[in-house]
Formats: structure tokens, sequence, C-alpha cells
């Protein structure tokens, strides 16, 4: 069963401190390993398949995707599906590279916590690019996912698409995990709140997630 992670995120706003400001987060990366051919790398709206072990500060494990028996995780890099940190740190990425991240609170899970993280902490990560396919918000999975060409995508035909695009490389369908991440476009990019995307909604390019 595919996991989804669903985390939302502390602000990256600069904050004023005595009439300064302190310097906006940032996310520690370390190339651990990298193929000698890349073919493709990573960047927002990809589709990318990952197993990942996370640890705290003081290197206890919380989670491994391997050691606990998790299928790799799917989720579609620049719309939030995960912590803010892995957004800006899996950019750029190549299919079989493996990467280090150290993420700070703010781009991680912030004052709060969650969970078994408690708030404030930062997170190291081993992450492992397994595989990168098309994410649903190019043009030309806009194009595809319009299924009655209306220049408009309704959340059935993203789900639609998303349902294909796992079959098409022999994945089984996720309902649940369709079903969140079409909401989770709708929420960020349906800007006039009609219950459609069109072509400029969907395709449009974040200079900040």
């Amino acid at each position: 069963m595919l996991l989804v992670v669903l985390s939302f995120f502390g602000s990256s706003m600069l904050t004023s401190v005595s009439g300064g400001k302190l310097p906006e987060a940032e996310v520690d990366i370390e190339v651990l390993q990298r193929p000698f051919i890349c073919h493709r790398r990573s960047k927002y709206g990809d589709m990318l398949l990952v197993h990942h072990d996370g640890y705290f500060e003081n290197g206890t494990m919380f989670y491994s995707s391997r050691r606990q028996n998790e299928n790799a995780m799917w989720f579609t890099l620049g719309i939030r599906e995960v912590l803010k940190g892995w957004d800006v740190g899996l950019q750029d990425m190549c299919s079989g590279e493996k990467r280090k991240l150290v993420i700070p609170p703010a781009l991680a899970y912030g004052k709060e916590g969650k969970g078994k993280i408690p708030p404030e902490s930062t997170l190291t990560f081993l992450v492992e690019l397994l595989e990168i396919r098309n994410g649903p918000r190019s043009h030309e999975s806009f194009q595809e996912m319009d299924l009655n060409d209306d220049w408009r995508l309704s959340k059935y035909e993203v789900k639609e698409y998303l349902r294909k695009e796992f079959e098409r490389y022999g994945y089984p369908p996720n309902d649940t995990l369709h079903e969140n991440m079409a909401a989770d476009i709708f929420t960020k990019e349906d800007t006039n709140n009609d219950g459609f995307l069109s072509s400029r909604e969907f395709t449009y390019k974040h200079d900040e997630l």
C-alpha cells in the first residue's frame, strides 16, 4: 500500500529581530551516491518514488520505509504533499541517487511537532530516489487529462489521470491517494474557486513553494 505523507509546515518567512532579519531557513543537502549516467533530473511537478530513513539530531532513527516493510512512497514534488524541506532538497535529483537532507524545524514540523516528532526538531533524512515520472501538472499532462477538451479540469479528470498513470507503470490504483492528491491540487490551484482548473491555474509555476 502506497504511503502518503500530507504534512504541512511552519513558515519560512524572514523574522524581524531587533530591527534586523534572521536568514531564511535552509536545507543542508549532501549527495551520497549518484549514478554515472543520469537521463533525467527531478523538478517541481514530477512524481517521485523514494525510500527514506528519518533520524533525530542524536542519531536515533524514528522511521525507515524498508525496516518497517513499507512500500516505497510516491509523491509529487513541489506541491507540499511532503515536508517543505523535501520539496527543496529533492530537486535536480537523478533516479538511483541517494541524498542526506538535514532539515531545520521551520522546513519540517516547526514549533508544534507532529506525533513522535517533538517541537522544534531538526531532522535528518536519507532518501533514495528510485523513479521519476511526469507529474500531473505539466502542460502535456493537462491536455491528456482534459477528457472532454473543454480546456478545464474537473476533479474526476484529475483522478482518472492518476489512476491510469499508476496502471501504466504497473502499480495498483489507490483511490485514497488519488483523492488526496486531487484535493490538494484543487485547494492550492483553483484560485477562482469554480471547481475546475484552467490550464493557467494548473500549470502555473510557483516561485516559492
